[in-house]
């Protein structure tokens, strides 16, 4: 039986517009440079920031990720933001890193930083940090808090430093 000629286009359409619709999604990692990174989390705010930096490559960073969500979750409602960092190269955004953020259902604001001299903006996050990951900054100014993690962490690891910095 041969479909109208309606229903065709109308078909037709729609697989457009999902088609569209997944590039759309695909550009929703914002791409930075360390500067804008360090304005984003290095500010006046009284918001907690938990910096997590990983790759889609990185297998102990990839286990992470559901606890960093799970907090992002946790805490919605309060002035502590998670930040997944991902240091994939932004060549990837769209074929790995969106498709990977949507296959992991992650719930937590992703963006990419695009940098390629550690030298340079490895310093600025840690003088702690040798480059390894995963890793992970939990910072507020106001409160002049600035602790440093090279190592996988836990849901309970990171609510027990939250609470310690809340105090």
């Amino acid at each position: 039986m041969k479909q109208p000629l309606f229903f065709t286009k109308t078909v037709k359409i729609l697989v457009l517009f999902l088609l569209f619709s997944c590039s759309i999604i695909a550009q929703n990692v914002p791409i930075l440079k360390i500067a804008d990174l360090e304005k984003r989390i290095k500010n006046d705010s009284d918001t907690t920031y938990i910096v997590n930096f990983w790759a889609t490559w990185c297998a102990p960073c990839v286990k992470e990720l559901p606890d960093f969500d799970s907090i992002s979750k946790v805490y919605a409602n309060k002035k502590i933001k998670v930040l997944l960092v991902t240091m994939d190269f932004k060549e990837e955004v769209k074929t790995k890193v969106a498709p990977f953020i949507k296959s992991k259902n992650i719930f937590s604001e992703v963006v990419l930083l695009d940098e390629v001299n550690g030298n340079y903006f490895i310093p600025k996050i840690s003088d702690a940090w040798s480059g390894a990951l995963p890793a992970t900054l939990i910072i507020n100014q106001k409160k002049k808090i600035n602790h440093f993690f090279e190592k996988k962490l836990t849901f309970e690891f990171l609510k027990s430093e939250i609470e310690l910095t809340d105090k």
